[in-house]
């Protein structure tokens, strides 16, 4: 395990122009997926992955966001094994990738760049050819699991239905149910959502949110950025390659681009913008009575208190913070469906 990173936020201050002091977390966590320098460079010298240090903390639900052709799929097949690395390391479940993997995998319940069934099998049949397959999985509770599995994701009624029948959003339901026929310490979903209209959406959100809260942890890789910002509690953002960011959802939306907003009246601006400046708060800007700054770490309600002792009419106070969308637009200079 040397070189696995231990810190669970990974930032980069020049793209966001955060503060030193909000780059750091020396945090020590139990991870379910962690890597250290891992790359992929391709025969014609494209790098698709570039030295990229993953931390997953158990029981997250971290979502792994980027533009297409930012990595991140060929990241989830790394950590899978399907695709060996140029360079770095892996680690699911404390195991190393891919020379643990007859172990750990099983463990680990996967959807990725959807799933492949037999389209002459019904639903439930391509199930237990699947079950049937997994040596680890046992065939006496083999009847139980997968009609389970189905009803969970909501394909009961159609178990009996052959699979080319099924609809786009109905395969990646099967697939959904596929990585669901035995309990799981890890569960790696690559756009899960695909193909379901806003019901089926808000199901596997749901989903998703029970798994988590029964300790299992979910890598989900989704271009819909309102779904992640629903369920998730970490965020990866890659852009080119390079993670550019990764750490708690909350932390990474307040710390260093939160801002205040300052209502005064005309007579103090002045004494305002100065009340800020000496709290240390940087980017201090005033636009007629309203003032604003960088919010950085400092509270609301010591700036609230530092204005009203240094006697300035405090109108309103107001912390605005970025959006999902404006921090990943940030980073990446790149635009996101927000909405199916």
């Amino acid at each position: 395990m040397s070189g696995a990173p231990t810190s669970t936020t990974v930032r980069q201050a020049g793209l966001l122009g955060l503060p030193a002091a909000a780059l750091t977390d020396d945090t020590e966590a139990p991870l379910a997926v962690r890597t250290a320098g891992l790359t992929k460079r391709f025969r014609s010298g494209q790098v698709a992955v570039d030295g990229i240090d993953l931390a997953v903390p158990r029981g997250a639900v971290y979502g792994f966001l980027g533009p297409n052709g930012s990595g991140k799929t060929t990241t989830i097949r790394m950590l899978l094994g399907l695709v060996a690395p140029t360079a770095g390391q892996a680690w699911l479940l404390d195991q190393p990738m891919p020379g643990a993997a007859r172990s750990v995998l099983p463990r680990v319940g996967v959807l990725v760049e959807g799933p492949a069934f037999q389209p002459y099998l019904s639903g439930q049949a391509n199930l237990v050819r699947l079950d049937g397959a997994d040596a680890s999985a046992d065939p006496r509770t083999a009847r139980h699991r997968i009609g389970e599995a189905l009803e969970r994701v909501g394909l009961a009624a159609a178990a009996a239905k052959p699979y080319r029948q099924y609809s786009l959003g109905m395969k990646q339901r099967l697939g959904l149910a596929a990585a669901l026929l035995r309990p799981r310490d890890l569960l790696v979903l690559d756009e899960p959502t695909n193909g379901l209209d806003p019901q089926g959406t808000r199901e596997v959100r749901h989903l998703v949110r029970g798994l988590a809260d029964a300790g299992t942890t979910v890598l989900v890789s989704s271009h819909l950025l309102a779904e992640i910002e629903q369920v998730c509690t970490h965020l990866g953002i890659m852009g080119r390659g390079r993670l550019l960011l990764q750490g708690e959802r909350a932390a990474l939306l307040d710390e260093g681009t939160a801002r205040v907003v300052v209502t005064t009246t005309h007579g103090h601006v002045s004494d305002g913008a100065q009340v800020l400046v000496a709290l240390g708060l940087a980017d201090v800007t005033a636009e007629g009575p309203v003032l604003s700054a960088l919010l950085d770490r400092t509270a609301p309600q010591r700036v609230a208190a530092a204005l009203v002792g240094a006697g300035v009419d405090l109108v309103a106070l107001e912390v605005r913070r970025p959006s999902l969308e404006q921090l990943f637009v940030t980073l990446t200079g790149e635009g996101f469906d927000v909405a199916r």
